[in-house]
């Protein structure tokens, strides 16, 4: 029997607010589709949280047998400012202002992006496509929706028909939004004269002449609509009927509510079973965002530069502050918690290490490794429950360090499906690598400066022999010294 019969995975359905049974439409396969970024600047914590959450899944879904599509798109056109399909396309604003053509800042923040999500070891997609690149599929599915009667033409745009759509069906059934109450805002706040109804959303926009991002079309040049691209490519390369629709909680409305309307007009039915959203990154209780101007970047954190920050903080340490909060709960910045997430990997690397010198016996110990293999999977099968594998593996660590003081014992089986457990864990589900603690490297070599320079004053009394046994030591640990003229230099061993 395989992973994936012997657990059985609950994931939380938004669109049915509670917990499913996943069984996927062709098992084992799975097609997962998940909103990439849109790439008009530096990647900051709010993209870290979706990357790792469905990074995590994707691992998972992996580890228990199944044979994934993940795929994970990036928005090169067609996002404008405003949700209302008014203002200027994000990559032109950003290309007029730095000067650039849009596709160099396509193609320098997808670059950036990609950095990031490596320094993250979150796994690249195994498709990752561009709104760019879709264009006939973006038209071809617009014009059914036409030929279906769910959309018109306006002034050379094409528009969703949401009153139309919701005479047989229910818009708003995702967000669990009202028609009417969205109909009543928009009045209050105007309506767009090309538009029937304030609340239809483009599926095509008719470029401005100063419009560089252009496209031919039966309608007229123009570009697509935001929302009309994921549809588009999630069927492209999953079908019409796919497993896993995720991304972000901010994009639950519109943006997914006007995908679910868009594949049930084009094909008469909702292209994903499952959806899944993971909450956000929040700094004093506020949505962190570039359009809030109150975001991090992912290199400002790693280098410690921005002035919210009092140190820096290595990709791994991101991680494991994400892992440490369920997905679909909020995680609030700030120093003290991150602190606290790198003192507690830095903890769990070190009960890994200390798995290696631990001397088994023929007694069994105390810990009982097959329940907390059990408790591990029971875990992660209860909606991706890192908190809580997380909060086993602290368990075993305890147990380790324990053991390794001589308050405990491990026989030879139990040691070894320890650790062959602590690698699955940590390292396959997780996604967690070992790293190198920057206060300890640098508080490292300080104290090797510290005994070679104690060293050459040995050297100066020509007490040789402690001279020699200093070198003997240091090369015992793999740190290799080198005599110079004027003193000394040194390298670890790799």
């Amino acid at each position: 029997m395989s992973k994936y019969q012997e657990n059985r995975l609950f994931i939380h359905n938004t669109l049915n607010r509670k917990k499913e049974l996943f069984t996927p439409l062709t098992p084992p396969h799975v097609g997962i589709y998940v909103c990439g970024p849109t790439v008009y600047g530096d990647p900051h914590l709010g993209h870290a949280r979706p990357a790792v959450t469905f990074d995590l899944l994707y691992r998972y879904l992996k580890h228990l047998g199944y044979k994934v599509r993940y795929v994970r798109n990036i928005t090169d056109v067609g996002h404008l400012e405003s949700d209302a399909d008014e203002g200027e396309d994000k990559i032109l604003k950003k290309a007029r202002l730095e000067q650039l053509e849009p596709m160099e800042v396509v193609q320098h923040y997808s670059n950036r992006y990609h950095e990031a999500m490596a320094a993250l070891n979150v796994l690249p997609p195994s498709i990752e496509p561009r709104a760019s690149g879709h264009i006939i599929e973006q038209q071809v599915m617009a014009q059914q929706i036409i030929e279906n009667g769910y959309a018109y033409e306006s002034n050379g745009s094409v528009y969703f028909d949401v009153l139309k759509y919701n005479e047989q069906h229910r818009y708003g059934k995702l967000s669990g939004r009202v028609l009417e109450d969205m109909l009543s805002d928009a009045r209050q706040l105007g309506r767009q004269d090309e538009k029937r109804n304030s609340v239809d959303f483009a599926l095509w926009k008719r470029a401005e002449p100063s419009h560089i991002m252009r496209w031919a079309s039966k309608w007229g040049e123009g570009f697509p609509g935001w929302h009309l691209e994921c549809s588009a490519m999630s069927k492209k390369y999953l079908g019409e009927k796919f497993d896993i629709h995720g991304g972000g909680m901010d994009l639950l409305f519109p943006h997914h509510e006007c995908e679910i309307a868009q594949s049930v007009a084009a094909t008469g039915s909702d292209a994903a079973r499952y959806w899944m959203h993971n909450n956000m990154v929040t700094i004093n209780g506020q949505k962190m965002g570039k359009s809030l101007g109150n975001f991090i970047t992912l290199e400002e954190l790693f280098t410690g530069s921005h002035s919210l920050l009092e140190k820096s903080y290595s990709p791994m340490t991101i991680r494991f502050f994400m892992l440490q909060a369920h997905y679909g709960s909020t995680i609030d910045f700030s120093n003290e918690a991150l602190g606290a997430a790198e003192k507690g990997l830095i903890r769990l690397m070190g009960a890994l290490k200390a798995l290696e010198k631990l001397e088994p016996e023929d007694t069994t110990g105390s810990f009982d490794v097959d329940a907390f293999e059990r408790n591990g999977y029971k875990a992660m099968n209860d909606d991706l429950g890192s908190p809580v594998l997380i909060a086993h593996l602290f368990d075993a660590a305890k147990y380790i360090n324990t053991t390794l003081s001589g308050n405990d014992m491990i026989s030879a089986a139990q040691l070894e499906k320890l650790k062959s457990l602590f690698g699955v864990f940590i390292f396959d589900i997780l996604g967690l690598q070992e790293f190198e603690d920057k206060d300890t490297a640098d508080l490292t070599e300080k104290l090797v400066d510290l005994l070679l320079d104690i060293r050459l004053e040995v050297k100066k009394k020509k007490d040789f022999e402690l001279s020699d046994r200093i070198r003997s030591e240091l090369a015992s640990f793999g740190i290799i010294v080198k005599d110079k003229k004027d003193g000394f230099e040194w390298e670890l061993k790799k």
